[in-house]
């Protein structure tokens, strides 16, 4: 069974189809890049599986399970979390308790709130800075506190929109080595990027859409490679 399966997904504002019959699915263990050029349809898609969107039409469904009338904190409570391309933090509230907040939001008691806050912390280098308000750290630390809010609880899938845009090569590297850490832990991610070698470094699987639609899913090297995808996206045509 499929961990996440959109079935002939569509969304559209006013006149424009955002979203136009997608059809796609995750395994479990799966960490899979969703690329395609600006206006593609990415984040919507993002926002339809967690819920910030409902489709004009088409299905979600978690496990086997639709998530049809869900609201966001519904479907985050099934283990969907979501990373938002610009940075959504409790500004006033220290790193640790922005983690808090989210460990409480999913479920954890107070005593696995505070212990998995402080691992992440660690892990993701912001040790130091768990006392500081979130407004006080860079953007880039902001990004991997958001980052590491997503995986307070241990959840069954995480869709992060642009996770490596505008930060230093070092925090890019700690991210990729936790998604990496995650991937060998059974974890299922898809992942929204225009960072190619980072794409072609952690995902064995990519989805590239264009115009709204799915234009190829499959092994990362075949998609990079294909003339269509190229010329949608990559800037032209293949040698």
């Amino acid at each position: 069974m499929m961990t996440i399966e959109a079935r002939a997904l569509r969304r559209t504002f006013g006149g424009n189809v955002a979203v136009d019959c997608v059809d796609f699915g995750l395994n479990e263990g799966e960490v899979v890049a969703l690329i395609g050029p600006n206006g593609s349809g990415k984040t919507t898609v993002l926002n339809l599986l967690s819920g910030h969107y409902e489709p004009d039409s088409g299905q979600i469904f978690v496990e086997g399970k639709p998530t049809a009338g869900l609201k966001p904190e519904n479907i985050a409570r099934r283990g969907i979390v979501r990373m938002f391309q610009l940075t959504r933090l409790f500004a006033q509230l220290t790193a640790y308790d922005n983690l808090l907040v989210s460990g409480h939001a999913l479920g954890l008691s107070a005593v696995m709130a505070d212990d998995r806050a402080k691992q992440l912390l660690a892990q993701l280098g912001l040790e130091r800075l768990g006392g500081h308000p979130a407004r006080a750290l860079s953007g880039g630390q902001q990004k991997l506190l958001e980052f590491g809010m997503c995986f307070m609880a241990r959840p069954r899938i995480v869709l992060l929109d642009e996770p490596f845009a505008a930060i230093h090569p070092s925090m890019k590297e700690v991210m990729a080595t936790f998604i990496t850490r995650c991937k060998a832990d059974g974890q299922t991610i898809l992942l929204v990027s225009h960072d190619m070698p980072v794409v072609a470094e952690l995902c064995a699987r990519t989805i590239c859409m264009n115009a709204g639609a799915v234009l190829a899913d499959g092994p990362t090297a075949a998609v990079l490679s294909d003339p269509k995808v190229i010329e949608a996206y990559l800037g032209g045509a293949p040698a």
